[in-house]
C-alpha cells in the first residue's frame, strides 16, 4: 500500500497521534481526581485508586492480544472499533454512580483501549514514506510521552473548574472526530485478514500473570511492598502465570485446545 500524500497525510497523523494521546491521558488523568471522584461515590481514597489500577490491569492483558485481532478482524476496522467504544465506554463512565459500576466500565474501557496504542504505530507507519519512518516514530514517541504528563494537570483542572465526569465526556467529541477522519482517510487501506485459531488456555494464562503483575506493581506501594501478604501473592500469581504462559507457548500442542478456525 502506497504512503498517503498532502493533506491526508496530515490529517491522517493527526487522527492516529491524537486517538494515542486520548488512550494514554486515560492512563494518568483520574490521578489527582481520585479525592473528589471518591468523596462523590462515597467510598475512601484508597478504595477510589481501583479506578486507576483497573484500567491500567484492562490494558495490559489487551495489549498483547492486538496481533491475533489484527490477523482476524484488520487494523483499520480494528482501529475504528476500538475509538468507537472507547468513545462508548468514556460516555458511560462519566454517568458511574458507584465505585462497582465504575471498575466495571473502566475495565471495559481498558480492554478497548489497549489495541488502540500498537495499532495507530503501525498505521503511522503506512501513513509515511520508508524514508520518513523515522519521523513517524518520532512523532508517535512524543504523543506518548507528552500524554502521561498532561494527564494529571487535565484532570486536576477540570475537577477544580468543572466536576470529574467532564473527565470522560472529554474524550466523546475527541473520540468521534478520530473515528470519521480514520474512517475517510483508511477505510481503502485495510490489511490482509486470515482466520488463526484461538489458544483459549493460553490466554487466560496470559491474563492471570499480567493482571497479577500489573496489580502489584500498581497497589504495591500502597501495601509496603513485599511486607505485605497479599503482594507476594499476587507475586506468586504472576510467576506461575508467567511460568504457565512460557510453557504453553513453546509447547507443541499450544493454539490445539479449545482452537476454532
Amino acid at each position: 500500500m502506497p504512503p498517503l500524500e498532502g493533506a491526508e497525510r496530515l490529517v491522517g497523523a493527526l487522527a492516529l497521534s491524537v486517538g494515542t494521546f486520548m488512550t494514554i491521558l486515560d492512563t494518568s488523568v483520574t490521578n489527582v481526581s481520585i479525592p473528589t471522584i471518591s468523596g462523590d461515590l462515597g467510598i475512601s481514597p484508597t478504595q477510589g485508586t481501583w479506578i486507576i489500577t483497573s484500567y491500567a490491569v484492562a490494558i495490559g492483558i489487551s495489549l498483547p492480544l492486538t496481533g491475533w485481532l489484527t490477523t482476524r478482524f484488520g487494523q483499520v476496522r480494528l482501529f475504528l472499533a476500538s475509538v468507537m467504544l472507547f468513545t462508548i465506554t468514556s460516555l458511560l463512565c462519566g454517568t458511574a454512580t458507584s465505585i462497582d459500576s465504575m471498575v466495571v466500565l473502566r475495565v471495559l474501557q481498558g480492554v478497548v483501549a489497549g489495541p488502540m496504542v500498537p495499532l495507530s504505530q503501525s498505521l503511522l507507519l503506512t501513513t509515511f514514506p520508508r524514508e520518513k519512518a523515522g519521523f513517524a516514530l518520532a512523532l508517535w514517541s512524543m504523543t506518548a510521552l507528552v500524554a502521561p504528563v498532561t494527564g494529571p494537570l487535565l484532570g486536576g483542572w477540570i475537577s477544580e473548574q468543572a466536576t470529574w465526569p467532564w473527565i470522560f465526556y472529554l474524550n466523546v467529541p475527541i473520540g468521534i472526530v478520530v473515528a470519521v477522519l480514520t474512517w475517510r482517510i483508511y477505510r481503502l487501506r485495510e490489511s490482509p485478514t486470515r482466520k488463526e485459531p484461538v489458544d483459549l488456555v493460553g490466554i487466560v494464562l496470559l491474563a492471570i500473570w499480567v493482571g497479577a503483575l500489573q496489580i502489584m506493581l500498581d497497589k504495591g506501594k500502597e501495601l509496603d511492598w513485599f511486607a505485605s501478604g497479599e503482594t507476594v501473592a499476587l507475586a506468586c500469581v504472576a510467576a506461575g502465570g508467567l511460568a504457565g504462559s512460557i510453557a504453553r507457548t513453546t509447547s507443541p500442542l499450544a493454539g490445539c485446545s479449545g482452537a476454532k478456525p
